[in-house]
């Protein structure tokens, strides 16, 4: 199958109320959100409220909430710690509650804003390969530095010699925890920051619901990242986001699931990075095990010859892996 004739196979299309067909259609500007949110958590009250197959578009700020305007500006002087990563939402669901799952496909991500639309940046003891709060180091930090790129769909513009791929997707999207409030630049069993490129155009998540409603919360989307996001910072982009939403009854899992045309995957995120892949991996095989027909050594083995894994960030306060096997082998 191509393009989206694929998605009348997928697990939403099969299992979910509304059976993937597009429903009442919302809109979540930037003025009807309000105030952004810095955490994910059962305490803010919806911004909005949909049925099963509802599609919301929702107009999502950068993770700098946009105040790093030039390549002149200072991270350390604009940036106001813990307030990054703002985030839109929470959007509730009617019918959903704890037990079930929340299904999410991604229909677009379009860049929105002016030109250069595109931000990212050195942070003083924020990176891969630089000593941090957590790994603590006795050299000074790297200099600060902005650089600003023009975005659009023909790709994004580096410098005068390279244009990387526009692969828009949303760094950060999730659910609300049952009783934690868990900050935004974290991934965790909720979601979150996973960073993650194949939350992205055409994917479908399903997260385990923990509270009545689901509460969804998506922000910071980026139009390229190569894997581990190894600076800590993407292509940095405001974004159109425009999101379906469909409950599955009485399905629960322990983390996040993604679906795509090719191949299912499950998310895992931790520190170590191996725990992280360890997490994603586990999770693998018992999907395989509990819908698949597999026995959970016979799908731990085949992992192991066939199954592959994406490094979505190695740089939050904890680092995100996506475990995946292609479709293929599941029938």
């Amino acid at each position: 199958m191509t393009g989206d004739l694929w998605q009348s196979s997928s697990i939403m299309a099969k299992r979910a109320v509304a059976r993937g067909e597009p429903r009442q259609r919302h809109e979540l500007s930037i003025a009807g959100q309000g105030g952004f949110h810095y955490v994910y958590g059962p305490y803010a009250a919806p911004v909005l409220t949909v049925d099963p197959g509802d599609v919301v578009v929702v107009e999502t700020e950068d993770a700098f909430g946009g105040v790093i305007t030039s390549e002149q500006d200072s991270p350390t002087a604009k940036l106001k710690f813990p307030y990054l990563n703002p985030q839109c939402g929470p959007i509730a669901m009617r019918g959903i509650g704890k037990g079930d799952c929340l299904a999410v496909r991604i229909h677009a991500v379009e860049t929105r804003g002016e030109q250069p639309a595109g931000t990212t940046c050195i942070i003083p003891e924020f990176g891969g390969l630089v000593g941090t709060a957590s790994t603590a180091m006795l050299n000074p930090p790297l200099p600060e530095r902005v650089t600003k790129v023009h975005v659009d769909k023909s790709g994004v513009r580096w410098n005068d010699k390279i244009t990387l791929p526009y692969q828009p997707f949303i760094g950060t999207i999730g659910i609300s925890p049952e009783i934690e409030a868990i900050s935004s630049l974290q991934p965790d069993y909720h979601g979150g920051n996973m960073d993650l490129p194949d939350v992205a155009p055409g994917a479908i998540l399903y997260f385990p619901v923990h509270v009545q409603g689901g509460l969804l919360y998506v922000g910071d989307c980026h139009a390229a990242q190569g894997d581990g996001e190894l600076s800590g910072v993407a292509i940095e982009q405001r974004a159109t986001v425009t999101l379906q939403v469909d409950v599955i009854k009485d399905w629960t899992f322990a983390w996040p699931r993604l679906e795509t045309e090719h191949f299912l995957m499950t998310i895992g995120s931790a520190r170590p990075l191996e725990d992280a892949a360890r997490i994603a991996y586990r999770e693998l095989v018992r999907w395989m095990s509990a819908d698949y027909g597999f026995d959970e050594i016979d799908a731990y083995m085949l992992l192991s010859q066939a199954g592959r894994i994406r490094l979505g960030n190695m740089v939050d306060p904890k680092y995100t892996i996506g475990a995946s096997i292609l479709k293929k082998y599941l029938v």
